[in-house]
């Protein structure tokens, strides 16, 4: 199983650091999320600093920027790091993309299809020289000249990851991407009756194998080194669960345990600006559905029973000691990671 951490963007100064001390401790990879700071800066920092860390955005906003724009900060981090780097790519919801970055909204899932093809072909123009020529509903790129063509990779491509919630989006990542990344407002159940199903279908239609497909993600995790400390993560996520519980497009997890009241009563009370008292709401058995618990010395069991059959790579805490991480990765995969 392949373990990454998330690197802060807080001060640029510290990524380069953080990044090689987080390398000797032995994770796979790290993550930079487009939260109060960009997502590439730190990773292409980290790349200079490192020599073996994955590095991949978890997630960048898609429709925001322009493909070009993303493929070309995705080409100059895969680039300086060797080959190390995914671009992973989410929609937002409405909101966000409509109040916060001011651009127009349609339903995401075709347009993110469009997105990745599009990111797809200005790569290949680049690298193989063919005709830049994409022609779709929502992206359309016909022109690029020397003068704006960057050197060749000598590396692979980089790979394309896409967070993905509902049955669409599910089978895009599927039928488009190198893999998907999972919100942690998921459960085991949803995995298996909702996820699954959807991603075997777009890798059916896309004639390709599950072991060259990876899947990240998929729930939470409270852990640390005692139960004090596990505690505290475990009321962290209580909070995620409420928040995230309150937003209507993660509602088919609440539905798939008879949940459906509970999204409802969050979303009236997230209008009101309740925040502390929904987190109120949400009970230990909720959490539990949730998030894999467990100290660190019961973390390998704790895993495996939650992911160890679906998912390739989970997340862990960047204080994580480096012989848990080391324990968590021989955890056997689908993927074969």
């Amino acid at each position: 199983m392949r373990v990454l951490t998330s690197i802060s963007g807080n001060d640029l100064n510290d990524v380069g650091a953080m990044a090689s001390c987080l390398e000797g401790s032995g994770f796979t990879g790290i993550t930079s999320q487009e939260n109060r700071h960009d997502a590439f800066l730190p990773l292409a920092i980290a790349a200079t600093h490192t020599e073996k860390l994955e590095l991949r955005t978890s997630i960048s906003i898609a429709f925001s920027r322009s493909p070009m724009s993303s493929a070309m900060m995705a080409w100059d981090i895969q680039q300086a790091s060797g080959g190390r780097f995914t671009l992973g790519l989410g929609s937002q919801i409405k909101g966000h993309n409509v109040r916060r970055f001011s651009v127009p909204w349609s339903p995401p899932a075709p347009r993110m299809r469009e997105y990745v093809q599009s990111v797809r072909a200005i790569w290949d123009c680049w690298q193989n020289d063919s005709k830049l020529d994409y022609q779709g509903e929502h992206y359309q790129f016909t022109l690029m000249t020397p003068n704006f063509t960057p050197e060749k990779l000598e590396c692979a491509l980089p790979l394309i990851e896409i967070a993905a919630v509902g049955p669409v989006m599910l089978k895009v990542a599927a039928e488009e991407c190198d893999g998907v990344m999972l919100h942690g407002f998921c459960t085991r159940k949803y995995l298996e009756q909702a996820v699954m199903p959807r991603l075997e279908l777009g890798l059916d239609n896309s004639n390709r194998s599950r072991r060259r497909f990876e899947i990240s993600g998929g729930g939470f995790v409270a852990t640390g080194v005692d139960d004090e400390a596990v505690a505290k993560m475990f009321e962290w996520i209580r909070m995620r669960v409420g928040f995230y519980g309150s937003t209507p497009a993660y509602w088919p997890v609440f539905e798939a345990h008879g949940l459906e009241d509970l999204g409802h009563k969050l979303n009236d009370m997230s209008k009101k600006g309740l925040w502390d008292e929904m987190t109120r709401e949400i009970s230990d058995d909720v959490v539990h559905l949730f998030a894999a618990v467990g100290r660190h010395d019961e973390l390998v069991d704790v895993l495996s029973k939650r992911f160890g059959d679906l998912v390739d790579i989970v997340a862990l805490p960047p204080d994580t000691p480096a012989d848990v991480v080391q324990n968590v990765r021989v955890v056997p995969t689908p993927c074969g990671g």
